[in-house]
């Protein structure tokens, strides 16, 4: 549906627009209320306010819900906003799960996907999401261009003048000029793609641990190592969008190669280096998955793999927290979750290393943090997109 140009300011036109602005503002912001309730806490007047929900439920924007039953008097009409007026898409690119969700406006998640990634190549792996989000949005009962908003995270800093991805060693061939021109010609217009590690940030600031906290960082570890950092309640990805790029960090006993190409500091703490420090104890294992279950049973060379695995991220922590100071330090991803394990080791090195030792906690939303995040990011566009394009005023 085409955009429609506002109305200028001051015009009766503009202070429709205004009006049904504040109504809506008001019902997504504290939720179902009666017309009276709504001309309280808005200072519109009742027929105001009345006209107001006429044109946004007339243009599907809001729906009655019933009536109220407590109180004296005469029973009022309550309303809230329309989830079905608009949908998002999410999705969560990683090396080894792609994770496909539809939610509507009110955040509801009403179709998901989850899929083995055993993608070979970009081509491939850009083909997998196409098909992937189709299924989910069918499962919807929807089709790709009924959605507002669509929003992938996947590892990488997005560059949007040659639009392409940057420091994604572990998705191959996802750093080819153009990319992004590539996902948008499958997925269609409104799409934002987003680092990973900076969606998983939103998602648990959104739904998770990290609700009210203004300054906090999240650090996902698990293939690779990624970190989104929170200050002042907004995400913060620096000049060229690689803030908490801290795979790219130095590490005593890595090679330059590893530094150019994957970072010192993931090739010593990501999902590889666990299996490597495991081995290094004696233990025959083929993932880090299968060293954290063998830790969790009591194995001595696990506990001490985890051990080092713990005082490695230590290290990153200090080396953060001396720049950002966070209130929080949440740690996720698959690596990253097992933080029963990592918690204790982590703070006792950070207590070495440092007199600034933050909070440390698990992430509350698992591997569902990313997806999480790319539906919060596309809410807060779909919700505005939805009133502009739906809005319709009587000039």
């Amino acid at each position: 549906m085409t955009v429609r140009k506002s109305p200028p300011v001051g015009t009766p036109a503009g202070m429709r627009v205004l009006n049904q602005r504040a109504v809506l503002d008001r019902l997504r912001a504290d939720g179902p209320a009666t017309r009276p309730q709504i001309a309280k806490d808005t200072g519109l007047s009742k027929p105001t306010v009345g006209q107001a929900l006429l044109d946004l439920e007339q243009h599907g924007l809001v729906r009655p819900i019933g009536r109220t039953t407590a109180g004296p008097g005469r029973s009022a009409m309550l309303y809230e906003p329309n989830p079905a007026a608009g949908h998002v898409l999410g999705v969560d690119i990683g090396r080894q799960r792609i994770r496909v969700a539809v939610a509507d406006l009110a955040g509801s998640v009403i179709a998901r996907v989850d899929e083995r990634n055993r993608c070979r190549s970009a081509s491939a792996l850009v083909r997998t999401v196409r098909e992937l989000a189709e299924r989910t949005v069918s499962d919807a009962g929807l089709s790709l261009a009924d959605l507002v908003v669509k929003v992938v995270g996947t590892p990488g800093v997005p560059d949007p003048h040659d639009r392409t991805l940057h420091h994604a060693p572990n998705l191959p061939g996802w750093e080819r000029p153009g990319l992004l021109d590539d996902l948008e010609a499958e997925l269609g217009p409104g799409l934002v793609v987003e680092n990973d590690a900076n969606l998983a940030a939103v998602g648990e600031q959104a739904y998770g641990v990290a609700r009210d906290v203004d300054v906090f960082v999240c650090v996902t570890v698990g293939t690779g190592i990624g970190m989104g950092i929170v200050v002042d309640g907004r995400l913060f990805r620096g000049a060229h969008g690689a803030a908490g790029e801290v795979g790219y960090l130095p590490y005593t006993g890595q090679s330059e190669e590893d530094g150019r190409q994957r970072g010192q500091v993931e090739a010593a703490v990501a999902a590889e280096s666990v299996v490597a420090l495991a081995k290094q104890r004696g233990l025959v294992v083929k993932s880090a998955r299968e060293v954290f279950t063998a830790a969790k049973s009591g194995d001595e060379r696990a506990l001490l793999a985890v051990r080092d695995e713990a005082e490695r991220l230590a290290f990153v922590v200090a080396s953060v927290v001396a720049v950002i100071d966070p209130e929080l330090v949440v740690l996720g991803g698959g690596i990253g979750s097992n933080t029963d394990l990592l918690q204790e080791p982590m703070e006792a090195a950070l207590r070495r290393m440092t007199p600034l030792v933050p909070r440390i906690v698990a992430g509350e939303l698992g591997d569902g943090a990313v997806l999480s995040g790319a539906v919060a990011i596309g809410l807060r566009s779909a919700r505005e997109l939805v009133f502009d394009r739906r809005r319709v005023v009587i000039l």
